[in-house]
């Protein structure tokens, strides 16, 4: 499975995403807003995105989303 190699912060709770085999685009992640853990994005957090080191889209050590789950959602 292709692994994410950059992950940039977009407005409207979105990120852009570029994985190991080229592809790339946009996802957006607004249901997710203000709903039980991502109630933290609501504080400028969501600009804080990056990848982990085994390959997870991550703002902090409480919210962490699956890149499989996100590349099936680009």
């Amino acid at each position: 499975m292709s692994r994410p190699t950059k992950v940039e912060p977009r407005d409207g709770y979105r990120i852009w995403i570029r994985y190991s085999d080229g592809a790339a685009g946009v996802v957006d992640l607004s249901h997710l807003a203000g709903r039980g853990v991502f109630n933290a994005w609501k504080n400028r957090t969501f600009q804080s995105v990056h990848l982990t080191t085994n390959g997870a889209v991550a703002w902090n050590e409480d919210i962490e989303l699956c890149p499989d789950a996100l590349y099936m959602r680009l």
